[in-house]
């Protein structure tokens, strides 16, 4: 086969969609959209817009005297990203539930640049992570030296701080720039009364109309993403004088301390840190109408489990309400307590965020969380790894808005009142037919320094799923001899139990025998939003940037 030509695939479709003639007009091409590529609401009129688009690119002289494609146009076609993607570019799912019905796209401590120990505070990583499409933001606010202003920093580390009107300010600006679903600002609150004061004066002067404040007395439930759109939404601890009663707070919901917290359970910084507001004078009367200004401002309370699990996890059926757990002891949570953990989401919030030993910003693996129903998986975004190529894909669903709608059976109890149950052995639901013609871009994506230089690349693909237990598994193709653009066309089939929580994982390396084969970029697809048929796949580096033109063509078939 020639370098670079169109797979037998795609010159058969060309052949029987034009019956043998060398040009495919609109009409054909719409045949081809529906029977081929399941776009079954698509019209003629679209077709023409697509090749006018091709003709366009392709064929500027004549591109007025065009109105039908070549082979070599149709190929192009399905190699465009922009035409031809492989998931659904479109919010599409139902967006009028309760916020505790989504996995929410979800930062960690996200105005550090780089580690937790001793990196820049900036407002920098905010913006980046908004016009990714993250809706759920970290701030940790701490007084400055003579105690009148307000910073934000990485408490008990060197991390320069950033002011925090300088942070608010981006995020107005960027809020909205990926998504119009609401922003939920969650906050780590070590301030004074005063203070607390100055930062809701500051919230309501910059944010204005934008900050959406709950009705007295809390919420009985979340408000849908419909319903908060263009809205940022406080989530902290509420100080114990505000008008919320104790029961309303995450980290006294507990009551009684609970034996199920052995003696190792010892508190992280941010549970420290919440425990401690209450110690620290934060008890005063609720007449100070600043101070119950700052409540007002409070949509979802927060707090943790210092008072044990099993009572953090009791569900409240007067109000709603925000839980932090750090990995270790969310693990311990879905040990001891699976069925609850998932019950407790399907009304709450749930949040889990890193454990503190990772100080170079790694992440752990998210589905962890996202099979228990935890919606606030909160990830350092400024990290890298399989971890986070994972958080990217999963948040590429639902035209990458930020929320995407949990599977109805994590919602939903049987009627002995059983709920999902993740660990369980459970039958084949689908099967997932997965192709890989071949890939090019990478002469011109990638720096040539980043491969061998001695020869050209030997590139392989490794395709496989990542989900619950019994779905994950990992392929590879043949290795390519020698070319900048391998043709592998081969094909792997995967059986799936729960399709609805699956992503499909793809990576090229270069195969670079005795050293450490080189990465040659990845992608995360979740496996629900995947359109079926012949479809060019965008792929993109190590931090999860586009690689500029590399591409691979794939198929997809669901049995």
């Amino acid at each position: 086969m020639n370098r670079g030509a169109p797979p037998q695939d795609v010159v058969t479709a060309f052949v029987e969609y034009t019956e043998g003639r060398s040009h495919m007009t609109a009409e054909q091409l719409c045949r081809f959209l529906v029977e081929v590529q399941d776009e079954t609401e698509v019209l003629v009129s679209d077709a023409e817009k697509i090749i006018e688009r091709i003709t366009c690119e392709r064929h500027h002289i004549t591109k007025f005297l065009r109105h039908t494609l070549n082979l070599d146009d149709f190929f192009s076609f399905l190699f465009s990203d922009d035409l031809n993607h492989p998931i659904d570019s479109k919010v599409h799912q139902d967006m009028a539930s309760p916020l505790s019905h989504y996995f929410i796209y979800t930062s960690h401590n996200s105005y550090l640049t780089g580690n937790q120990i001793n990196s820049e505070c900036s407002d920098v990583p905010l913006i980046k992570a908004l016009k990714r499409g993250v809706r759920a933001l970290e701030l940790d606010m701490w007084p400055n030296s003579t105690k009148d202003d307000i910073l934000v920093l990485h408490g008990w580390a060197w991390t320069p701080p950033v002011e925090l009107v300088k942070c608010l300010r981006s995020i107005k600006e960027h809020a909205f720039y990926a998504s119009a679903y609401p922003v939920i600002l969650t906050l780590e609150d070590h301030l004074t009364p005063d203070l607390q004061a100055k930062a809701a004066e500051m919230m309501k002067e910059i944010f204005m109309d934008m900050v959406y404040f709950p009705e007295a007395g809390g919420l009985k439930e979340f408000p849908s993403p419909e319903d908060l759109k263009y809205k940022i939404v406080i989530s902290t601890k509420p100080p114990k004088g505000s008008l919320r009663k104790d029961k309303d707070s995450e980290s006294d919901a507990s009551g009684k301390a609970s034996s199920d917290v052995s003696a190792d359970d010892e508190k992280t910084e941010e549970e420290t840190s919440e425990a401690k507001n209450e110690e620290d004078g934060f008890d005063q009367e609720s007449s100070n109408l600043d101070f119950l200004t700052y409540s007002r401002l409070i949509t979802i309370p927060s707090g943790n489990a210092k008072n044990g699990l099993k009572e953090a996890l009791t569900i409240d059926n007067g109000g709603v309400r925000r839980l932090s757990l750090r990995e270790q002891k969310f693990k311990k949570a879905t040990e001891m307590y699976g069925t609850e953990v998932i019950k407790f989401t399907q009304k709450n919030l749930l949040r889990i965020y890193p454990k503190a030993t990772r100080v170079n910003s790694s992440n752990y693996r998210p589905y962890n969380g996202w099979m228990y129903g935890a919606q606030m998986v909160a990830f350092n975004m400024q990290g890298y790894g399989r971890a986070l190529w994972m958080m990217h894909g999963m948040f590429r669903g639902n035209g990458g808005c930020g929320y995407v709608k949990k599977p109805d059976f994590m919602m939903n109890n049987n009627l002995s009142g059983e709920v999902f149950n993740p660990k369980a052995k459970l039958p084949i639901k689908k099967t997932l037919k997965v192709k890989v013609y071949m890939g090019k871009g990478w002469d011109s994506g990638f720096q040539r320094t980043c491969f061998n230089t001695w020869s050209s690349p030997n590139f392989y693909t490794r395709v496989g799923i990542t989900g619950v237990r019994g779905d994950k598994v990992m392929k590879k193709t043949k290795k390519e001899q020698k070319t900048w653009e391998p043709f592998w066309n081969e094909e792997f089939e995967f059986q799936l139990t729960v399709p609805e929580l699956a992503l499909l994982r793809i990576e090229v390396h270069d195969y670079n025998m005795p050293e450490k084969d080189d990465f040659s970029g990845q992608t995360c697809l979740p496996v629900s939003e995947l359109r079926q048929g012949i479809r060019s796949v965008p792929l993109y580096d190590r931090k999860g940037e586009r690689l500029v033109s590399v591409t691979l063509l794939m198929r997809f078939h669901f049995l």
